[in-house]
């Protein structure tokens, strides 16, 4: 009879321990028991059915979530086409870009402790950063007139450069100098980068740029520990982020989703072979700017803790007021990101409400990764393709078509 009880104790307990990790989950729903359309919905499947069709990518994935709920979660075609591996929901994707987002929560999440603060000098925590130039003319550099803030690197107005979308005489000091290498370090590239001149006087300009791996580099600086562990301490295990890393481990890589791009002969070509990249071991460049891998689930689950402004679950990593401040426009008045283009601390940010809603919030990572988030609607977006160079059709054609599907 003891034995008996005990079994039946241990099994209700394993329930109640399976049920506990299975309620941390992101629910899933019809898409009307959240205000939206299934027919209107079910018009992005045919969509993206029509991009694999057309071989301009081999798969996709796409979340949207609203009020808290997955109303669509679709995987697509292929994400190994010569061993015919279709996409899964597990899936490993190489985020580049939306790395971003990550590195600017920690950053925020130092400037809460009071240990960086965004309108201090960048060279208050690089040394090596005092007294750089601003590039005028060959062999002739200004003085800056006001020195880089913290804030100026996040919303890429530092003055920074990236070497590879340009073709200024900087941006050939970049490539020369291989300031952003894989093979590298962060200490290498602030070194590199102290030896360069500004492409242009801080606060004046927005400009895409190497400016997150350089407050990846404060956030090592500040915290004392290198920028994978702190992520992994401080917002990837508080959000069971499980999946998302520097590199994939070894037990991970059939999971791990084939990158491709264009053939000059038609079709589609590997760019990068998940059983050879790179990513398979840890890098030495922790590029808070582009350096990790995730999973669509595992991003939405960041993704829900911004739109909760800064919670998941009973996990909080920031303030309600820091978010707010993080997802508003931060560019100066006289500083412009395009026709609609704001910049926030880490997100584009739209200023207008038009076609598309005031207020959201988000961003792109090279391999056309994807995710919007709109307050407005207590939306989350995360369109997901393995394709380089860039291309924003994904995005552009799953976007008009969520707004459309919602009701209410």
């Amino acid at each position: 009879m003891k034995t008996t009880r005990q079994t039946l104790m241990l099994i209700l307990l394993t329930l109640a321990l399976s049920f506990a990790a299975h309620a941390k989950k992101i629910p899933i729903t019809s898409p009307e028991d959240v205000g939206m359309s299934t027919e209107k919905l079910a018009k992005i499947k045919s969509a993206v059915q029509a991009f694999i069709d057309d071989e301009k990518i081999t798969g996709a994935s796409v979340i949207v979530a609203r009020k808290g709920k997955i109303a669509l979660f679709e995987t697509f075609g292929m994400m190994d086409m010569e061993a015919k591996k279709p996409m899964k929901q597990d899936t490993i994707f190489r985020f580049y870009s939306m790395t971003k987002p990550v590195t600017s929560v920690a950053a925020m999440m130092l400037y809460e402790e009071g240990k960086l603060k965004l309108d201090d000098p960048v060279s208050k925590y690089i040394p090596e950063f005092k007294g750089l130039k601003v590039y005028a003319e060959p062999g002739k550099h200004a003085e800056q007139k006001r020195e880089m803030s913290i804030r100026d690197l996040f919303r890429h107005t530092s003055g920074l450069t990236y070497g590879f979308f340009g073709n200024t005489p900087v941006d050939k000091m970049y490539m020369s100098r291989s300031v952003f290498a894989w093979d590298g370090s962060l200490q290498s590239m602030i070194d590199k980068l102290s030896d360069i001149p500004l492409l242009y006087q801080p606060g004046t300009k927005w400009h895409y740029s190497v400016s997150t791996d350089v407050l990846g580099y404060i956030v090592e600086k500040v915290s004392g520990q290198s920028l994978d562990k702190f992520f992994r301490k401080r917002i990837f295990k508080p959000l069971k982020m499980k999946d998302t890393a520097f590199h994939v481990p070894a037990k991970k890589v059939d999971r791990f989703v084939v990158c491709y791009g264009p053939n000059l002969t038609g079709g589609l070509r590997i760019v990068d072979d998940p059983n050879k990249s790179r990513y398979l071991k840890k890098p030495s460049m922790l590029s808070g700017g582009g350096g990790l891998v995730s999973t669509a689930r595992d991003y939405l689950r960041f993704c829900q803790m911004l739109l909760n402004k800064g919670q998941l679950d009973d996990k909080r990593l920031l303030r309600p007021e820091t978010v707010e401040m993080m997802t508003k426009n931060q560019l100066p008045e006289s500083v412009k990101r395009g026709e609609d283009g704001g910049f926030g601390l880490g997100f584009s940010v739209r200023l207008k409400n038009g076609k598309l809603p005031k207020g959201e919030y988000g961003w792109g990572g090279a391999a056309s990764t994807h995710f919007w988030i709109s307050p407005k609607h207590d939306l989350i977006v995360i369109a997901l393709s393995q394709y380089m160079p860039f291309s924003g059709r994904l995005e552009n054609t799953v976007k008009p078509l969520v707004y459309d599907a919602i009701l209410n």
